[in-house]
């Protein structure tokens, strides 16, 4: 058994309260509960509260105020975990962006992409074909968003690598839910084999412009 960290009660509380900020629980210029009301709340001594209010306190997200108290910073939003923000965003909003994250990334990685960076993309796209015939769903969904995976990090950015994983990655179930069949994945083959064509012929106004012929695409309704 590993012993739980002194800390990790304060961690929880400072964690549990940026939750409720994020959510306009407790908004920009507010007070926060006293701290008996909050030890009440949380289930925690005075230390784990007042730990975690310094571990806001230190992120910006809180303003302590001897005599007056603890208040929420006018700047919260910036100061939120992206992976918090994902979790809370409507589907819709996340899709858009990953539509406009796979832009960018095809025409960097027409420009930076290696030979590894090649075999890598082909790899994934064959997997997508193949899926797509036997009519397998998940492993399509599975292999498109490792393909664009793939261009991300052709990309050269690690930044925008980044930003497409946590955006496709919590987009799976959703797509799962959207693609009764994979008539789609079969229809779009040839758009990310060109995609894929203009990424290696280094053309990244190609690259881009199949990418926005993708997205296109993907914005249709679905096959049934």
């Amino acid at each position: 058994m590993t012993s739980i960290k002194r800390n990790s009660l304060a961690d929880e509380v400072a964690q549990r309260l940026q939750e409720q900020i994020s959510l306009g629980t407790y908004k920009p210029g507010e007070k926060l509960p006293t701290e008996p009301a909050l030890m009440q709340a949380y289930g925690v001594g005075r230390s784990s509260i007042r730990e975690a209010v310094r571990i806001l306190a230190n992120s910006g997200l809180l303003r302590v105020q001897q005599g007056l108290g603890t208040f929420v910073e006018a700047n919260t939003g910036i100061e939120e975990p992206f992976p918090q923000r994902i979790k809370r965003a409507a589907i819709d909003d996340i899709d858009e962006v990953r539509l406009l994250l796979e832009m960018k990334i095809a025409q960097k990685a027409a420009q930076n992409r290696t030979a590894e960076d090649i075999e890598k993309m082909e790899d994934h796209l064959k997997r997508r074909k193949d899926a797509a015939i036997a009519d397998d769903v998940a492993a399509a969904i599975e292999a498109d968003i490792n393909f664009h995976t793939a261009i991300a990090e052709a990309s050269g950015n690690s930044i925008l690598t980044d930003l497409y994983r946590a955006v496709a990655g919590h987009l799976k179930d959703h797509f799962i839910a959207q693609h009764q069949n994979a008539a789609a994945f079969r229809d779009s083959q040839q758009l990310h084999k060109n995609l894929l064509n203009s990424i290696v012929a280094q053309d990244n106004q190609k690259a881009w412009q199949w990418a926005q012929r993708i997205t296109l695409h993907k914005n249709e309704e679905p096959a049934k």
